[in-house]
């Protein structure tokens, strides 16, 4: 017999894909680094407008994938009860949860990893233009 708080179907399926996808937070994050290296030579290398620009989509893109495991990684550390599910008083608890959870030790690091990426790409976005200027 089971102790613990009984989950819905779909908290169930949401954490077990989260678990899935927060596995491969570490790959994720190598191509995210990867893609940047890439870019970054292209930069220094004046290569053409249009093998910069692929290679910084690429990377937006890396950093996306990163950014959604990290996210991902964070809900798991903090658990299942901060799934939604339910009625607005279900939600609300979760909520409660999940904010409880964002302070402790173990989910801190994922915390600021996911803040970091989501700085890192933010930056990206606005320093990188992926369409040619049509001033003149």
């Amino acid at each position: 017999m089971s102790v613990g708080r009984k989950m819905s179907p779909e908290v169930v399926e949401r954490y077990t894909a989260d678990k899935e996808l927060a596995a491969g937070l570490r790959d994720r994050l190598a191509d995210a680094q990867e893609a940047e290296s890439r870019l970054r030579s292209a930069q220094a290398e004046h290569r053409p407008y249009a093998d910069v620009r692929e290679l910084a989509i690429s990377y937006d893109r890396a950093l996306f994938d990163a950014l959604a495991a990290a996210n991902a990684a964070e809900r798991v550390a903090m658990g299942p009860k901060t799934y939604e599910a339910g009625n607005a008083t279900q939600r609300r608890g979760a909520q409660i949860a999940a904010r409880r959870s964002r302070a402790k030790p173990s989910v801190r690091p994922y915390t600021d990893e996911a803040d970091r990426l989501r700085s890192l790409r933010e930056a990206h976005k606005l320093s990188f233009r992926t369409s040619p200027s049509t001033a003149s």
